[in-house]
């Protein structure tokens, strides 16, 4: 696999790290995404000696701002003739934040890089994708959309910007979950955009994965147990990198587009019913998401958007 090359974003720490040691380990050429590079560089130095692999490539990249995203794409495409696999691995989740954090170019952080960031640098690529015997993109997505079978859940898409900062209260966790459930809709639209192209754009429903000590530290003190329990059951980083790793090389996936994947590695389907007990499958179950994400009006609200933040970016 020397000549296959990936991209994956925030491959510092988590599960990025743990994708970048696979691929690393498979033989692929990998380059880490990354915006700290201090974290990065030693990072890449722990895979290239575990791995044996020199051709792990760190290049600077914060998803959170388009300038940066085009900067990272520009070099890339100067550097590698293709692209094969893109993971949309990095995500913005600062827990227990209180107050709205805006981006660059003022666009609600969790926003700005957990849907727009990534839509943006898909685009860029695409061409460079397209050059691909294979190519493939992975969005990671998360449980937390589970919150739109809740018929009251809303994106707030007034307030992407931070419009009512001064009158609408903050929730990091609310952001984060609007903002994934804003990917996923994207990548159901992304994939119908660039089939024609053989761009295969998937989603992987991520659950829960042991927390680091920095993370579980900024929760306050009621989350902080939560978290250090669950942390005695949950499954290490790794096991959601083979996720990654299998549907973005194997067979089992190379026709499969516009889908969103579990943990078990299932298609999830949309929700046929979200009431009574059919409703408390949804919840608890990882086999249907809300039919919130496939409603006409919300995915095309999303696309619009996406499109015309970005529109000066692309040319």
């Amino acid at each position: 696999m020397k000549n296959k090359i990936v991209i994956i974003t925030g491959a510092n720490s988590g599960i990025g790290k743990a994708a970048a040691l696979k691929f690393a380990t498979e033989g692929y050429r990998v380059v880490m995404a990354c915006r700290n590079m201090d974290i990065s560089a030693a990072a890449q130095k722990e895979i290239i000696e575990i791995t044996k692999n020199k051709n792990v490539d760190l290049m600077k990249l914060d998803v959170s701002s388009f300038d940066s995203i085009r900067t990272f794409c520009t070099a890339f495409k100067s550097k590698y003739p293709q692209l094969d696999i893109l993971i949309h691995n990095a995500a913005y989740l600062n827990h227990g934040l209180k107050e709205y954090q805006l981006s660059s170019e003022n666009i609600e952080l969790s926003f700005a890089t957990n849907t727009f960031g990534p839509f943006l640098m898909t685009r860029l690529l695409a061409d460079h994708l397209a050059k691909s015997s294979d190519p493939r993109v992975l969005n990671a997505c998360t449980t937390n959309i589970k919150n739109f079978f809740d018929p009251k859940r809303k994106i707030e898409f007034d307030n992407l910007r931070g419009e009512l900062k001064g009158t609408r209260p903050y929730s990091t966790y609310k952001m984060y979950g609007d903002s994934k459930m804003g990917l996923l809709m994207l990548t159901f639209k992304m994939a119908e955009e660039l089939k024609s192209k053989g761009i295969k754009v998937n989603a992987l429903m991520i659950n829960r994965v042991k927390l680091s000590k920095e993370t579980i530290h900024k929760m306050n003190s009621v989350w902080k147990v939560f978290a250090r329990l669950q942390n005695l059951t949950n499954p290490l980083p790794s096991d959601m990198a083979d996720n990654y790793f299998h549907i973005c090389t194997s067979d089992e996936f190379k026709n499969v587009t516009g889908q969103l994947i579990n943990h078990k590695r299932e298609i999830v389907n949309p929700s046929i019913s979200e009431v009574g007990f059919t409703q408390l499958k949804n919840v608890f179950g990882s086999s249907s998401y809300p039919k919130y994400a496939t409603d006409p009006e919300n995915v095309e609200q999303i696309w619009n958007l996406s499109n015309t933040l970005i529109e000066n970016k692309i040319s």
